[in-house]
C-alpha cells in the first residue's frame, strides 16, 4: 500500500506524526508500506526516518514557510500500483477533498470519506446547517464571508457569554480564538482569515467536552477531555503530551453515553461519510448536548483521541489501522 503524509498545509506536522504511528504499525501486521509526501514525492527509507522523528510543535508551522505546490501528476502515477492509498493527512487538500477527487479520478481506493463528503465536512457552516437538519444540536452560529464586517454581527460578547472566532475551512483549532471582549473581535477575525476568507463565529458552549470515534458506521467509547489551565482544547492542549487529560472511556451514565453514541452516528451519516470519523461535543451546564464539528481524518498521534476512543473499545491501534484499510479496500 502506498501511505500519503506531509502536505502544505498548516496541519503538516499533525500529519507527519500520525504517519509515524500508522506506518510501524501497518508494517508490524505485514503489509509493505511505501510512503509519499504530497509535496516531495516517494520518500526513500533515510528520508522516511528523518521526517519521521519531527515532533508536533506547540504552535503549527508558519504558513508562509510552507510549500504550495500540490500533488503532482507523476506522484498519481506512482500511485497506480497501489492497492489502497492510506491518507495519513490533517486539514488542506489532503481533507476538504481535492486530494480525494484526483485520487478517485485515477481509479485509486484510498482510506476516509469521498471528495464530496470530505468537502462538505470541511465546511463548518455547511456541517452545521445540515447537524441541524438531522436534528443534531449544534451552538449558535454565522459564516462571516470575506467582506463580512465584525462590526454587524447580531452577536453580544461578555466575559459570562463569549464567543468563538475560527476559520470556517480549518482543523486543530488553528485560528481559533476565544472572545471575552468586543474590542477583541476584530483581532479575533483577522487571526481566522489567515487561514481563511471565511470565518465562522459561533457561541462558546461552557461545559464538558467529550469525543466520539465512528468506525464503519458504529460509534466507539465516548471520551471526555478535561482541561488543566486553559479554557479551550487548543492546539498545544491536543498535541503536547500532558496537555490536557483525556479520559477513555468517560465517567459518565449509560443514558448519557448512549445519546452521545447515538448523536455521533447522527452527525457521521448527515454528511454522508464513510469509514471513520471523530465527533466533538460540548454539554452545556443544564446537561443539554451540542455537537461542534466532525473530523473526517482525526490525527493518529500518539495522543490522538481516536485511536483512544477505539483502545477503549477494545481495538488495538494495528488492528485500527488495518480496519480502516479493509474499510477502503470494501468501498
Amino acid at each position: 500500500m502506498a501511505l500519503l503524509l506531509g502536505g502544505a498545509s498548516a496541519e503538516r506536522d499533525v500529519s507527519i506524526a500520525s504517519a509515524a504511528q500508522v506506518i510501524p504499525a501497518l508494517r508490524g501486521r505485514g503489509h509493505r508500506v511505501d510512503v509519499f509526501d504530497t509535496v516531495k514525492g516517494r520518500l526513500d527509507r533515510a528520508e522516511e526516518e528523518r521526517v519521521l522523528k519531527a515532533k508536533v510543535g506547540y504552535a503549527p508551522p508558519d504558513l508562509a514557510q510552507q510549500p504550495v505546490v500540490g500533488m503532482a501528476t507523476r506522484l498519481v502515477e506512482e500511485l497506480l500500483g497501489a492497492d489502497v492509498v492510506f491518507l495519513a493527512l490533517h486539514g488542506g487538500a489532503g481533507e476538504n477533498g481535492v486530494i480525494q477527487a484526483i485520487l478517485d479520478s485515477a481509479g485509486l481506493r484510498y482510506t476516509g470519506s469521498g471528495h464530496l463528503a470530505s468537502a462538505i465536512a470541511m465546511d463548518k457552516d455547511l456541517s452545521k446547517r445540515l447537524f441541524r437538519a438531522a436534528g443534531v444540536p449544534t451552538p449558535d452560529w454565522l459564516l462571516l464571508g470575506s467582506g463580512g464586517d465584525p462590526d454587524n454581527i447580531p452577536f453580544e460578547i461578555t466575559a459570562s457569554d463569549p464567543l468563538i472566532v475560527k476559520p470556517n475551512a480549518q482543523g486543530s483549532t488553528i485560528g481559533l480564538t476565544l472572545v471575552k471582549k468586543p474590542q477583541d473581535l476584530h483581532d479575533a477575525v483577522r487571526a481566522a482569515r489567515v487561514h481563511d476568507a471565511d470565518v465562522l463565529i459561533e457561541r462558546f458552549v461552557p461545559g464538558r467536552e467529550f469525543v466520539i470515534g465512528v468506525l464503519d458506521g458504529k460509534p466507539l467509547a465516548v471520551g471526555e477531555i478535561k482541561l488543566r489551565d486553559k479554557e479551550i482544547f487548543d492546539y498545544e492542549a491536543k498535541y503536547q503530551v500532558g496537555g490536557a487529560l483525556e479520559i477513555f472511556p468517560a465517567d459518565i451514565s449509560r443514558e448519557l453515553t448512549a445519546e452521545l453514541q447515538e448523536l455521533a452516528v447522527r452527525a457521521h451519516e448527515s454528511l454522508k461519510l464513510d469509514s471513520y470519523s471523530r465527533v466533538d461535543f460540548r454539554q452545556d451546564e443544564e446537561g443539554r448536548l451540542w455537537c461542534l464539528e466532525v473530523n473526517t481524518l482525526p490525527g493518529l498521534t500518539a495522543t490522538s483521541l481516536f485511536p483512544q476512543s477505539a483502545q477503549a473499545s477494545g481495538i488495538a491501534f494495528p488492528e485500527l489501522c488495518e480496519r480502516i484499510c479493509r474499510s477502503a479496500m470494501r468501498g
